[in-house]
């Protein structure tokens, strides 16, 4: 099986957007371990129209034009990996979860750990919100894309900071000066915020 697949820049650094025929399959990092999501053959196809809707809705959520993505989805993965990415699409915008919670929707408090694991395996980043997921304690834990996207995702979905201007600048440079602006910029959440942000 062949994958198409296009790339776009973004305020968090270029992303790979996969597709398996008319279904978005993967969202992949720019620095992402080449392991970390198993995928046939890839081939370079821009005129997708499932990539070129996917990235449409990916600008429109940095832009912070939308919270909710609407694409159809092919997951790559075992029933359990599935069952954890299935509970990710479930975590409203603004909100997270963490892994003993995700454990208990899924219906096996005992699989917290496995619930990271496959967490961490997330083929389709950003859309399968799998950083809303954070450790029991509030701390940020790790993440595919880097712990500074981690909160930029977050800080955006909190209302705290807008990546519009910064996805006009598609650059390493550019995204960097954008975690530094929006750091900056962003005035410290209320404390109602920060509780339902981070679990506290």
């Amino acid at each position: 099986m062949t994958y198409a697949y296009t790339l776009m820049d973004s305020p968090v650094g270029k992303l790979k957007l996969v597709a398996n025929g008319e279904r978005l399959t993967a969202i992949l990092w720019e620095n992402d371990r080449p392991n970390r999501v198993r995928l046939a053959d890839l081939m370079q196809a821009d005129d997708r129209p499932i990539l070129i809707e996917a990235e449409r809705q990916l600008n429109e959520y940095f832009a912070g034009k939308r919270q909710t993505f609407d694409l159809a989805l092919d997951f790559q993965g075992t029933a359990f990996q599935k069952k954890v990415w299935a509970a990710l699409l479930t975590i409203p915008f603004g909100q997270t979860r963490t892994y003993a919670q995700i454990a208990v929707q899924i219906g096996n408090i005992k699989a917290v750990r496995a619930v990271g694991a496959a967490n961490g395996r997330n083929p389709i980043s950003i859309v399968a919100p799998c950083h809303r997921v954070i450790g029991a304690s509030g701390d940020l834990t790790g993440f595919a894309g880097g712990l500074a996207n981690k909160m930029l995702l977050l800080s955006l979905e909190a209302g705290q900071t807008s990546l519009a201007a910064a996805a006009d600048k598609p650059t390493q440079g550019a995204t960097d000066a954008a975690n530094v602006d929006a750091k900056r910029a962003r005035p410290a959440p209320a404390r109602g915020m920060q509780s339902s942000l981070f679990g506290n």
